[in-house]
């Protein structure tokens, strides 16, 4: 499967919005949104009334991330704000799970679970069957440019296992410190698709389409 980014717009130049959703409309593949509480983590970010906005640019699909204690409470709100895919932490939903799959997909978008670093795999198994993208977070909530937890690795390669002895669905995403010092690895345990934020490249140039080119560049060096 080709290797699919999703800018992390939590890390785009806001001054710059319109500029910035029109180049990388010719050259992602979907958008990461994440909306964080402050309670569920000690950060707030995005929110369902910036998606209505970015809706009205994007092209591509948005992948909304819910860092929030009450996930069920937010899930209609982004749903009718234009999220595509609904991507909830597994660790505010284990008493409910199967309840918010169903509400996810009745609202006709598509369902996601995020992991964090210290939740194992077998926390989601009974409900694998039932997500479109399952995301793996590779640094703690909350925060941009956090060094990459090596243990993630053998988490990502135990998702790819159990889809294909199970006949799963699911797209593998990863999220945090995505770039040139990760990619071949990341690729190579079986990440489909890369959330890019300041490291991998908004950071990488003040001109975004070189920024796209260096990030290009660099996975393509990294994973030949």
């Amino acid at each position: 499967m080709k290797a699919e980014f999703a800018p992390s717009l939590m890390c785009m130049d806001f001054l710059k919005m319109k500029e910035q959703f029109e180049i990388l409309n010719d050259r992602i593949d979907m958008y990461h949104v994440d909306i964080m509480d402050g309670h569920f983590c000690k950060n707030i970010t995005l929110s369902p009334d910036l998606i209505k906005v970015f809706s009205q640019i994007a092209t591509k699909p948005m992948d909304v991330h819910l860092m929030t204690t009450d996930p069920i409470d937010w899930i209609e709100i982004v749903a009718k704000a234009g999220a595509t895919y609904i991507s909830p932490h597994c660790e505010t939903i284990n008493t409910n799970a199967f309840r918010v799959m169903n509400l996810i997909k009745s609202l006709g978008c598509k369902t996601g679970v995020v992991l964090n670093p210290a939740t194992p795999l077998s926390y989601i198994e009974h409900y694998l069957d039932r997500i479109d993208l399952l995301t793996i977070m590779s640094v703690d909530v909350g925060f941009a440019g956090q060094p990459f937890i090596e243990e993630m690795i053998d988490k990502i390669k135990e998702a790819k296992r159990l889809r294909e002895e199970k006949g799963y669905s699911y797209k593998i995403q990863i999220d945090g410190s995505c770039n040139k010092n990760t990619f071949k690895r990341l690729a190579e345990a079986g990440v489909e698709v890369f959330i890019v934020g300041s490291s991998g490249l908004f950071g990488l140039n003040e001109d975004l389409n070189k920024a796209c080119d260096q990030m290009f560049m660099d996975f393509e060096e990294a994973t030949k």
